[in-house]
């Protein structure tokens, strides 16, 4: 990761969803590898675990930089808005973004019942974070938004992929609400929709990601700038224990933020990566996948 500016400016890093888990260890991750001057934002939406989780993090051995805790729901785009002009104000912008929050859903809880929050928390916020990081992210800067596998175009319904393929984010953020209507008006199955909501929400991460990136490919290029979503793998976490009866193959949260880590801090950008969904420092193909029918079988409607 490079910046444009002196080495004196601290490099500002925020993450979202970051009093546990995957979030946890990012923060921890940033602020093992940036330096003193510079400053870790570990955002949450509850104000005594974000205060005790940044001092906690502060107290780690290998901690160099400043850890500051800040509450930021990020379903609220004023909210998020605010914290865009502030970084502006007071730092001139940020040099690095990882959205990663997610909406828990147990394996026997109603898909439909739970959509509005989990929409939300997934995608709401991801469009928020773009239209209003994305600009006051500095030259040379990172913003990824994690996702996952599930998030290529080939897990949906072949009726839904005009939708989001050569979508602008306006078209995605349409797409998104279409689909809460659906279900809310029990007309997403015949549509072609899955029961499970975390295919369309990843496929819709991803198409934001790569719509934001279309825009803004040739500067971003050019500046060292890297947009793109990210697949961390499989990994051990509260939020996909209850779905998989197999974590042989898990990684823990501080194995999993080590690679989304290492494309945060890689020297200039690789163009193959820019706006693509990366996972271990590859691009997964946009159109792969095939739809996960049994998935909606095993999940409560």
């Amino acid at each position: 990761m490079k910046t444009s500016h002196t080495a004196r400016t601290a490099r500002i890093a925020l993450v979202t969803g970051a009093n546990q888990g995957l979030g946890r260890a990012l923060v921890e991750g940033l602020a093992a590898r940036l330096d003193p001057a510079d400053l870790v934002l570990l955002t949450g939406r509850d104000q005594r675990r974000v205060t005790d989780a940044a001092a906690e993090v502060s107290r780690l051995s290998g901690t160099r930089a400043r850890v500051e805790g800040h509450v930021l729901d990020v379903t609220d785009t004023d909210a998020v808005a605010r914290l865009a002009d502030e970084l502006r104000t007071r730092h001139g912008g940020v040099d690095v973004v990882l959205s990663n929050a997610v909406a828990r859903v147990l394996p026997d809880e109603s898909q439909s019942e739970r959509a509005d929050e989990f929409i939300d928390v997934s995608n709401t916020a991801t469009h928020a974070i773009l239209r209003s990081l994305g600009p006051v992210l500095r030259p040379g800067g990172r913003l990824l938004v994690v996702a996952s596998s599930l998030g290529t175009l080939g897990h949906l319904d072949p009726r839904l992929h005009h939708l989001f393929d050569g979508a602008s984010l306006d078209q995605v953020e349409y797409a998104v609400e279409s689909w809460r209507s659906a279900i809310h008006q029990r007309t997403a199955a015949e549509a072609g929709w899955p029961v499970w909501l975390n295919v369309p929400s990843k496929v819709a991460q991803v198409a934001a990601v790569r719509a934001v990136a279309a825009e803004r490919r040739e500067q971003d290029l050019a500046a060292g700038t890297l947009i793109a979503s990210v697949c961390p793998g499989m990994v051990d976490t509260a939020t996909s224990r209850p779905w998989f009866s197999d974590f042989s193959q898990a990684q823990s949260p501080a194995d999993a933020a080590r690679a989304v880590l290492d494309l945060v801090f890689a020297d200039g950008v690789d163009p193959a990566l820019y706006g693509e969904l990366v996972r271990f420092g590859k691009p997964l193909p946009w159109h792969d996948g095939t739809p996960l029918v049994e998935q909606d079988r095993l999940v409560k409607p």
